[in-house]
């Protein structure tokens, strides 16, 4: 069972550090080596390869499983369907395929604007790229006339050397392009991106190892971004009963919990029934809220713990898989 992965950069980096997060880290002895293991899934053997490589061995299912760019991915995916996304959005590798013109057009410079520009110099514009395939649905798609110009080395270059009117290229922070006296166009997005799960479709579909395999990566993934979302809060309540104390947290607008707080009572030295402690998960985003949530009905002692995992009946995505390929 075979799982390939970027073999250098940063999104490189990026994919083992996630995959220890999610409790699935990759042993590789040796950093010279361009395959390893998983210890927490002794059947999985790790390929290292570029990115584009990746999708194409998942593709021709010479690989079962792989992470890449969902740009790389849409890229390199082909049109039979054997790709299939498993998980879309893990977190990282953000960026964005944009088309770029040079910082002298026009502030409001647009796509009509790019049409209309093919039209007056009467010849299809040149547009250097990496990414021909999606470049061309998306000029096609907007009846932009083009001539597509395959680059390996810089593109941001290429408008100002002349070879080319404008570029199709990734951008994240766009200070590449600044410094290149280039601008993206504001309707000009060709794919957003970041880092994704896929599968071989087929394999999924005639092995059963490999749909178990699937299940375990996806659970660990799933359950791991959501718990990153949240803390778990615990604190300390007077109350009558524990009835009183979660009525009272009921009519907070945080503090309820997933799916209700967990209440119990606290032994204290002198004795006193009324302690109890509560325990809640709330997103990090509304902790200061929680918890001023929580001391305006009297809680004290409040601890605040990072989550590892929180653990779905099934994950979502799981499900999407199973209906991708036709299984109940």
């Amino acid at each position: 069972m075979r799982l390939s992965l970027p073999s250098k950069g940063r999104l490189a980096e990026d994919v083992m550090s996630f995959l220890a997060e999610c409790g699935l880290r990759v042993h590789k002895p040796n950093p010279r080596q361009y395959e390893a293991r998983i210890p927490a899934l002794p059947e999985v053997f790790v390929l290292f390869q570029r990115p584009a490589d990746i999708v194409v061995s998942v593709r021709d299912g010479s690989v079962a499983f792989g992470i890449s760019g969902i740009d790389v991915i849409e890229e390199h995916k082909g049109n039979d369907d054997d790709v299939l996304i498993l998980h879309d959005s893990l977190g990282f590798g953000q960026c964005t395929l944009t088309i770029a013109v040079p910082e002298n057009w026009d502030d409001t410079f647009t796509l009509s604007d790019l049409r209309r520009k093919a039209a007056l110099v009467n010849h299809p514009l040149r547009v250097a790229t990496k990414y021909p395939e999606l470049t061309r649905r998306f000029l096609d798609l907007h009846d932009i006339p083009h001539v597509l110009i395959s680059a390996e080395g810089t593109l941001e270059t290429a408008p100002a050397i002349g070879y080319a009117d404008f570029i199709s290229d990734l951008v994240s922070s766009g200070q590449t392009l600044r410094d290149n006296r280039l601008r993206p166009l504001k309707d000009g997005e060709v794919q957003p991106s970041q880092a994704a799960l896929i599968a071989n479709r087929q394999a999924l579909k005639n092995d059963p190892q490999t749909l178990l395999i699937a299940r375990h990566l996806l659970e660990f993934i799933e359950a791991h971004l959501r718990a990153s979302e949240n803390l778990m809060v615990t604190a300390n309540m007077r109350g009558e009963s524990a009835e009183v104390i979660a009525a009272r947290m009921f009519e907070q607008s945080i503090i309820g919990g997933l799916q209700g707080p967990t209440i119990s009572r606290v032994y204290v030295r002198d004795g006193n029934p009324d302690w109890y402690a509560v325990n809640i998960v709330v997103k990090r985003n509304v902790l200061f809220k929680a918890i001023s949530e929580l001391r305006s009905i009297g809680g004290s002692g409040v601890i605040v713990t990072p989550v590892a995992y929180i653990f779905e009946e099934e994950p979502p995505r799981y499900k999407a898989m199973l209906r991708a390929l036709g299984i109940s």
